[in-house]
């Protein structure tokens, strides 16, 4: 079969110089944005001295700005020539930066994408730019979020230090945590407790959790039920960074109601509505070190069965890495509780514990911690410890590794 003839058509002159300049357009616009992405390579060389650029501005402007914009947003997609991944960095909306660690940023202005298990898109700068000027430039995409942020609602994320396994820290969190806690000694029992945490804002947190206990049997097997679950919302009131980034400190309210959905008969839970209120403490040390601080208490509805109850609750601890790599935080935690009835004693109890970050994009952690009754030893027991934590705001469970 034949196909429909091809008619050509006549150029006038003025069709003519029209055609010509839109292919002089079309050459243009395709030979900038070429330019543009090869200068967003590692190694490209157009003839500029970039130890020249001396601030974050102007290092930005310089190899940045061709796809993330020069507000931070992002350049067009017509501009940029590619599809952006769903990772791509909003600077200037403090709710996806203000809680990241500069060191991440760092990590990947430096080493490209794929040093935190995001996209190949980002390329490595450690070849151009000197570690200084890294860090300037690192400064600067946080202050895009800090215009935004006269309120000073989001704290940045170097408050947000590593959790101890006790001790709830200060810094609002979008997260889920396993904890595990198996007896030691003594009659058998393993407790599961599923913990969500859900940022509302820079300032507020929700907080629910729910335990799983399983129990041993007197007559053998185990017991496995849901506990009382915990309802909380906490509140950040002030933080405060130095500009070097290396010290500061947060403090944060939580009050939270625990509702009675345990069956208290099999030991599960109090069979008591308890409100409880605590106030969290942290403060980042020199050298990346850490003490955290929480003290409360919980008071059910009826104290005739379940009596009022104090705690205090400290860890120490330091963060340690190979570079930007893979993080390491021992702690010691020192925790205190005690039952406000007559002849109360003060309970004491020691917990080390060694926190590791396990996947490339540093999002999912674990910990695992041994946990020493000091004293009243009687009816308590030491327990192996260990939680897995899951930053789900910064990517699935199963990406970044």
């Amino acid at each position: 079969m034949r196909g429909p003839a091809i008619v050509p058509m006549a150029l006038t002159p003025s069709s003519a110089r029209v055609l010509l300049l839109m292919l002089l357009s079309t050459a243009i616009v395709a030979a900038a944005c070429l330019l543009s992405n090869a200068a967003a390579r590692p190694g490209y060389d157009d003839g500029s001295d970039t130890s020249k650029l001396h601030t974050g501005r102007e290092i930005y402007q310089a190899a940045c700005v061709a796809c993330h914009g020069p507000d931070g947003s992002g350049a067009p997609k017509t501009l940029v020539g590619f599809e952006k991944p769903a990772t791509f960095p909003i600077f200037n909306q403090c709710d996806g930066t203000a809680p990241e660690y500069i060191r991440d940023w760092k990590a990947v202005i430096r080493d490209g994408g794929p040093a935190r298990g995001f996209s190949e898109i980002m390329p490595a700068f450690g070849d151009v730019f000197t570690p200084e000027q890294i860090d300037k430039v690192a400064e600067y995409l946080r202050s895009l979020c800090k215009k935004q942020d006269k309120e000073r609602t989001w704290p940045p994320g170097e408050l947000n230090l590593p959790r101890a396994m006790v001790t709830e820290k200060a810094f609002p969190e979008d997260e889920v945590v396993l904890t595990t806690s198996v007896a030691a000694k003594g009659a058998p029992g393993v407790t599961n407790t599923v913990t969500y945490e859900y940022r509302i804002d820079g300032r507020n947190q929700l907080e629910v959790s729910l335990p799983i206990p399983s129990l041993h049997r007197d007559t053998g097997g185990y017991d496995t039920g849901i506990g009382d679950l915990a309802l909380g919302l906490k509140h950040v009131f002030f933080w405060n960074l130095d500009t070097a980034g290396r010290s500061g400190s947060i403090f944060a309210v939580q009050s939270e109601i625990v509702l009675p959905t345990g069956n208290s008969s099999k030991g599960f839970g109090t069979g008591e509505a308890t409100l409880g209120v605590f106030g969290s403490y942290d403060v980042l040390l020199p050298q990346n070190m850490f003490l955290q601080f929480q003290a409360g208490g919980d008071f059910p509805r009826h104290t005739e069965t379940t009596p009022n109850d104090v705690f205090a609750r400290s860890a120490f601890g330091a963060s340690f890495s190979k570079g930007l790599g893979r993080q390491w935080s021992p702690m010691l935690e020192l925790v205190a509780d005690r039952n406000l009835h007559a002849g109360a004693t003060t309970n004491y109890d020691l917990v080390p514990q060694f926190q590791v970050t396990l996947n490339t994009r540093q999002h999912v952690r674990a910990d695992l911690a041994y946990r020493v009754a000091l004293n009243n030893t009687a009816g308590r027991t030491n327990e192996v410890m260990f939680y897995f934590l899951w930053d789900w705001f910064d990517g699935g469970l199963f990406e970044g590794w």
